[in-house]
């Protein structure tokens, strides 16, 4: 029953990707317009990724010894990435239809993309404190997702904020 569990909470984690991959493309190519539809959309679809990952990652059924300071190592990196998140949250107070000035305040005056940053290192840090084997190959994968999504907000920002190169090379990731 776990390693079923495990298999459907991985399907819905892969699902979550693609439908929000998928938004993200559409956006980048004018095809969708933020708004609170998309809000929503983008809002339950990370609910329901989250939820799913942390759930795999804490039930994955191939583990292998992890030394205790790499466990807490991985726990440490998952904290850190859920208060990046939401200290970014909280400062932006939006996920998709901000259409203000460009951010370069509190946690956005040293890190541009801190909600990635933070979903890069949950990513990382769950399947490290777990030991889950295909928790961390499917990490591997949605990290190189979550650099696809940057990489067209990148384009974006760019096009959108004059002085967007200028804050790019005052600020990390």
């Amino acid at each position: 029953m776990k390693k079923e569990l495990f298999f459907i909470l991985a399907g819905i984690c892969i699902i979550t990707h693609i439908v929000r991959t998928i938004f993200e493309i559409l956006k980048h190519k004018k095809l969708l317009k933020p708004g609170k539809l998309s809000f929503i959309i983008v809002f339950t679809n990370m609910l329901l990724l989250w939820a799913s990952w942390f759930g795999l990652c804490s039930i994955d059924p191939y583990r292998v010894t992890i030394p205790a300071a790499l466990r807490y190592l991985g726990i440490i990196l998952a904290g850190l990435g859920v208060v990046s998140f939401l200290i970014a949250l909280s400062t932006i107070k939006s996920l998709e239809s901000y259409e203000g000035d460009l951010i370069s305040h509190g946690i956005y005056a040293k890190i541009r993309h801190p909600m990635y940053l933070g979903f890069i290192l949950w990513l990382l840090g769950m399947p490290l404190y777990s030991g889950g084997i295909p928790s961390f190959i499917l990490a591997v994968v949605f990290i190189a997702n979550v650099l696809f999504w940057r990489y067209l907000e990148e384009i974006e920002l760019v096009s959108r904020f004059t002085g967007y190169r200028e804050y790019k090379r005052k600020t990390i990731f």
